[in-house]
């Protein structure tokens, strides 16, 4: 699902127009990104935490001129899911179905 497929489906389940849609969501993403820019987590009951993580200083390879070099220290941005979340999708019918298939 692309975020035109996301739009679409609020905008069909809640009655509200596409364009007032579209506004709350990149008003989501940019508050999201600000607060983790910020150093704050952010943290939705029953979805998930938008959070930071620090990854720690190491030594990588550069494959071209065949030397190490060192990574510093820095911080990525995470989401780690609900339990609730989790369970949904774990009970999913349809990815266990598709799984079921795979395994075939």
């Amino acid at each position: 699902m692309r975020k035109a497929d996301l739009i679409a489906r609020i905008s069909d389940k809640t009655g509200v127009a596409k364009v007032d849609v579209l506004v709350s969501l990149e008003a989501f993403f940019k508050e999201v990104k600000d607060a983790l820019h910020d150093g704050e987590n952010v943290y939705i009951r029953g979805f998930g935490s938008f959070i930071t993580k620090k990854r720690a200083k190491k030594i990588g390879r550069n494959i071209k001129k065949n030397i190490a070099i060192e990574i510093p220290e820095h911080h990525i941005p995470a989401f780690k899911p609900a339990k609730v979340f989790v369970e949904k999708v774990k009970s999913s019918k349809v990815l266990n179905a598709m799984k079921e298939a795979a395994d075939e």
